[in-house]
């Protein structure tokens, strides 16, 4: 694990953290990463179709940014520009193995980890001549392609994969998508201590958008769209190069640079509105792009009393924004669908952010008695912003043309003890940081009123694991309060706006197990139960002081039994469950929440692997998410049964001797 930007054993790591190992990947052959990620114990990532998403770790499912997604250690978008369908950039074909840190660890990956922090980390070249190819389809229109080549010559190696999904006519209207992603990566050993790796990934993406559903037609399960040409697209360029040296056996240090080019086009359908003429409405063609080059370094220095180390690191972004909304004219039928548009020369919003992001941090380890280590750790992150704003100011068009600053020290400090014999508690106590998205600052605002968010958690937790290896569990339960939380408002016209919440409480236990019952059959469970309340909240003028936060579930959990009867042949069926929660601040609606099952069966034969996997093997009705507003109940309804089937090839050269 690298809860401490170093890999270290899980004894060693005073924090919630979990693992998705290559074989869980391989296993699961998910085409979109919540059917792994939601394994994970007090995460669930919402399905939003297509791959996009939003997320909900420590936090009610919402669209804030307080998860941060970094590749291989690496943030993938730069701090202030946060979206909360950044996944989308991910090349699920280039991944070995995924981490998942729950609570703030701002203290050494920095601001916008308070929810939890997810670090994918992609596949090293192999050192023999390696490829596979990969076809998969399912009776729902979906089709996807994989494929990659790995392999080592001297002190080179390459791994080149990515994978092209398509979606067309699928069983929701207006929910056609296509994505390719493109991974490169070399690793360069200039001798047993010093090792260069360069990585480029490229992600072209487009979907149909369409929103929820009311609730006559969630429950009778006619999920049509009322628009017809609402899409997202996203272009996202990744490159890093990164250089380590172990200078001896006490020091080692890494230096990396990087660039991110990153560009999200919409024709969002839930910014169209209505007008008095009901054959009208009115809606927008936006895009939000931006460009970064930095750099991170760090060193960790070990010395030779009570284990300790000392690590500490800096890191530095500049990253020029731009966003640019137009207005368009829609037509609506008389069925009520949006029907086409037509583009104004009226522009909404066209500015420029020149955001600068650096950071310092240290952390320092020791072990002050037998088994038991204390990790301290503080970081400093600043946030710079120049805001051009290129129209006049005004409530739609932004902000005047203004600098704005946001800075915080967030500390850490934990402990574990080792009982030995795969045992352990830790504890800790850390702090978490989130400055307000430029977005959410400039668009659509007379002044930027936004305050930073900032959390105080408090953690205790514990590892065992079972006799004769048959597995192994973990719990950990928190106390987390928030400050001036920025939450998503759902408004009158189905539009949403970030606001604010005064304070917060979560508070939860989170466990996960597993345990093999015969050597070919195992089962894993994994779950939360949270509470998460509005402490003070006032949104014109009502108060929600103690009130349930909407969109909250109390339980989420995931369980999975896998059989292996045979050699090459792996049997699973796997059961998740999301409890009910109120739908809106007030609590004055309730979603029941949902049961989902989904089955997968492979067999192995040679090179030659073949699967079928079945999403709700049931096939029941479920909203992946469920809100209420003055414009009514929305439902985002999740995929009916649908069965996937894949074949995939692999080849290894023969080793010389």
């Amino acid at each position: 694990m690298s809860a401490g930007r170093q890999r270290q054993y899980r004894s060693d790591a005073p924090i919630a953290i979990s693992t998705l190992n290559a074989q869980t990947l391989r296993e699961t052959k998910a085409t979109s990463l919540e059917q792994v990620l939601n394994k994970v114990s007090g995460v669930y990532m919402a399905d939003l179709g297509n791959e996009q998403h939003t997320m909900a770790i420590r936090q009610p499912i919402g669209y804030k940014s307080l998860f941060l997604y970094m590749e291989d250690g690496l943030p993938i978008r730069t701090v202030g520009d946060f979206n909360h369908n950044a996944l989308i950039e991910i090349n699920m074909a280039a991944l070995q193995r995924i981490e998942v840190i729950r609570g703030p660890a701002s203290s050494l990956y920095g601001s916008e980890a308070v929810g939890g922090a997810v670090n994918f980390l992609t596949a090293q070249p192999t050192p023999v001549t390696t490829g596979k190819i990969q076809a998969e389809m399912s009776d729902g229109g979906y089709k996807r392609t994989d494929f990659n080549l790995s392999g080592t010559k001297g002190k080179l190696g390459v791994w080149v994969g990515g994978y092209y999904a398509d979606q067309r006519n699928g069983r929701i209207e207006h929910s056609d998508f296509h994505k390719l992603a493109l991974t490169l990566k070399t690793q360069y050993k200039f001798d047993e201590r010093t090792t260069w790796t360069n990585a480029a990934t490229f992600v072209d993406y487009k979907t149909d958008q369409t929103g929820g559903v009311d609730s006559a037609n969630f429950f009778s399960r006619n999920y049509k769209s009322m628009h017809t040409f609402s899409y997202r697209l996203v272009k996202a360029f990744r490159f890093r190069s990164t250089l380590e040296k172990q200078w001896n056996d006490a020091d080692q240090t890494s230096f990396s640079v990087f660039y991110r080019h990153n560009e999200i086009g919409q024709n969002p359908f839930y910014a169209i509105k209505t007008t008095n003429n009901p054959l009208k409405a009115r809606g927008e063609i936006n895009s939000d792009a931006f460009q970064s080059g930095g750099l991170l370094v760090q060193h960790r220095k070990r010395f030779g009393w009570k284990g300790a180390s000392l690590t500490g690191g800096f890191s530095a972004d500049y990253s020029p924004a731009t966003y640019y909304a137009q207005f368009i004219d829609v037509d609506r039928d008389g069925r009520g669908y949006f029907t086409g548009y037509t583009k104004t020369d009226s522009v909404l919003t066209d500015y420029k952010v020149d955001l600068v992001n650096t950071a310092l941090y240290v952390q320092g380890e020791m072990n002050p008695f037998a088994n038991m280590k204390l990790i301290a750790a503080l970081r400093y992150d600043r946030m710079d912003c120049r805001f051009d704003n290129h129209l006049p100011p005004s409530a739609f068009t932004g902000s005047p043309d203004e600098r704005n600053h946001y800075e915080a020290w967030t500390p850490k400090l934990g402990l574990t003890y080792d009982f030995g014999h795969n045992r352990g508690l830790y504890a800790n106590y850390s702090v978490g940081f989130a400055p307000p998205n430029i977005s959410e600052l400039y668009r659509g605002v007379k002044v930027p009123t936004l305050r930073p968010a900032s959390y105080r958690n408090f953690e205790i937790g514990g590892w065992m694991g079972f006799a004769k290896g048959k597995g192994h569990a973990e719990m950990s339960l928190y106390r987390m309060d928030g400050e001036n939380e920025i939450i998503s408002v759902r408004l009158a016209d189905n539009s949403t706006e970030n606001r604010n919440a005064g304070k917060t409480k979560h508070a939860g236990i989170e466990w996960s197990a597993r345990y093999a019952l015969l050597p070919s059959l195992e089962i894993r469970t994994s779950g939360t139960f949270a509470r998460h309340d509005f402490v003070t909240f006032e949104d014109k003028g009502k108060k929600y002081d103690g009130n349930r936060m909407n969109t909250a579930p109390e339980w989420i959990t995931n369980s999975e039994a896998t059989w292996k009867p045979v050699r090459h042949l792996r049997l699973g069926m796997e059961w998740q469950h999301v409890g009910s929660y109120f739908m809106d601040p007030a609590n004055t609606a309730r979603y029941g929440g949902y049961d989902l099952f989904n089955a997968r069966a492979g067999y192995q034969f040679g090179p030659v692997e073949c699967w079928v996997n079945c999403r709700n093997l049931f096939d029941a009705t479920y909203a992946t998410t469920a809100e209420k507003s003055a414009f009514g109940d929305s439902y985002r309804p999740g995929p009916v049964r649908t069965f996937n089937f894949g074949v995939a090839y692999t080849f290894t050269a023969k080793q010389k001797s």
